[in-house]
């Protein structure tokens, strides 16, 4: 086994139950000083008077009202970025993957090629209506690129999956930008919704999408401990009373569920499902029932982090948090395929 395989090296706190709680409490902490930032910062300057004051529902000066439009963005980019990290924590799992993400698999690229779909040939304009469309795409592209990455000579590999998800990526996008391109009524929406991000939110378009995020969470807290016995092979956790094919459909519709109704209100936002997990590895190991508890909080922690430092980069204007998460997202998927032995993947 490859030493720096990310996926393999011994967590900082391996069977450590106190430590882990401490941890646990550590990213609590890490969160809500992030909301906090996420309310307080933003193009316009407000005073800690002024955040207070929203937070109890005022919105008498502008300070306040801008504190008010802040609180739902920060609660989507709490719920996106956990859904984008368990997802992600869920798919390699499933996979034994290091390199399989909801944007690098294309699963992100078809929930919102549907989308697009829906709007330009169907003329559908309801939110409820496109998350049932990312839903849908989500899991077609998902079953699309397991099919492929099984063809040819001997089993699905780690690369086989990862090229095949790339180059449906690849695909899906070509085919969105020839679907939108000579509709100039909806190009410019679409081309900003693609580019992923949490601007905009509202507490109802929020609403729309959390029961399913919740069904997608329950679902792998179901399935969390069987993946475990997944991890140690097919044969051995159908020896240990698995049954494996139920194991495998439950926890991909879980992430299906995330990374969909979280495409839907956001738009395509990669690299997330692909750093978190990993950084939670060198935590908690690969224990799911740690790893994907860390992986919903750490990735609502990088999620926020990449929203606030895109206020502050380009201010007086944003950076679409789509955009920060690839700077970060990008060297770290080439350091990760870099640590990995290409026979052996």
């Amino acid at each position: 086994m490859n030493k720096g395989n990310t996926m393999d090296k011994a967590p900082l706190f391996k069977k450590k139950p106190a430590a882990r709680s401490m941890a646990l409490f550590c990213v609590f902490a890490l969160l809500f000083l992030l909301c906090i930032s996420s309310i307080a910062i933003g193009t316009r300057d407000v005073s800690l008077q002024e955040v207070l004051g929203a937070l109890q529902g005022q919105i008498d000066t502008m300070g306040e009202a801008s504190v008010s439009m802040r609180i739902p963005r920060t609660l989507l980019a709490v719920i996106a970025g956990s859904a984008l990290g368990l997802s992600g924590a869920i798919m390699q799992s499933i996979t034994r993957n290091p390199l399989a993400d909801p944007g690098i698999l294309g699963v992100n690229v078809g929930a919102a090629f549907f989308v697009v779909i829906g709007l330009a040939w169907f003329g559908i304009n309801q939110q409820q209506s496109y998350v049932w469309l990312a839903i849908l795409g989500a899991g077609i592209t998902a079953i699309f690129v397991y099919v492929i990455s099984s063809l040819g000579y001997g089993k699905s590999t780690p690369l086989k999956f990862a090229l095949a998800g790339a180059a449906t990526s690849a695909a899906l996008s070509s085919f969105t930008v020839a679907v939108v391109l000579p509709r100039n009524d909806i190009a410019g929406g679409v081309n900003s919704w693609q580019i992923g991000g949490v601007g905009g939110a509202t507490f109802g378009s929020i609403q729309l999408v959390l029961p399913f995020l919740v069904l997608g969470i329950l679902l792998s807290a179901l399935v969390a401990r069987k993946l475990n016995s997944l991890a140690l092979g097919d044969d051995i956790a159908a020896g240990l009373g698995e049954n494996v094919a139920w194991v495998r459909i439950i926890a991909w519709l879980s992430a299906v569920l995330l990374c969909g109704a979280t495409t839907a209100i956001c738009g395509p936002i990669g690299f997330v499902g692909l750093v978190v997990p990993h950084l939670c590895r060198l935590l908690v190991g690969v224990d799911n029932r740690w790893l994907l508890i860390f992986s919903a909080l750490t990735g609502a922690c990088l999620l926020l982090t990449a929203d606030v430092l895109g206020r502050i980069i380009s201010r007086p204007s944003e950076l679409p948090v789509g955009v920060v998460t690839a700077f970060v997202g990008a060297p770290f998927f080439i350091w990760i395929a870099r640590r990995q032995r290409v026979k052996e993947l």
